[in-house]
């Protein structure tokens, strides 16, 4: 009989996504956001794929995942090698996947007590024309 918890204690766990946002445990985020295996989220300031730079890399490496999920929004898309640089120096794994499959991912390898982080950009969803309060 198993005893132990499918989730490490203390485990950041992604409940619930829909277009344009995400829910880590009860809270529910509508932001481009890093979600760590354990600890603080942290917003990452990023608003749309075409924004993506260096910078925004070089902050997931400094937090020392093992392998980072980049969740790349609605759909499957790659961000050029050159962003990438600062992981691959630190020999940090990076996948590349559309949200929903990221969210799946990111939850099998944080349940395994793996040091992940889930790099998730949520872009603005467009609002359908008479439907704004």
């Amino acid at each position: 009989m198993k005893f132990e918890p499918d989730t490490p204690v203390n485990a950041n766990v992604i409940t619930r996504h829909e277009p344009g946002r995400i829910w880590v445990g009860q809270l529910a985020i509508e932001y481009s956001v890093l979600v760590p295996w354990r600890g603080a989220l942290q917003d990452w300031q990023v608003a749309r794929f075409q924004d993506l730079a260096v910078s925004h890399f070089d902050r997931i490496a400094a937090l020392e995942p093992e392998v980072v999920v980049f969740g790349s929004g609605a759909r499957l898309r790659f961000p050029p090698p050159s962003l990438l640089e600062s992981l691959m120096a630190q020999r940090i794994g990076i996948e590349t996947m559309d949200i929903a499959a990221a969210c799946r991912t990111y939850n099998v390898l944080a349940s395994e007590g793996r040091r992940v982080l889930a790099a998730m950009l949520i872009e603005r969803v467009a609002e359908t024309p008479g439907t704004a309060a």
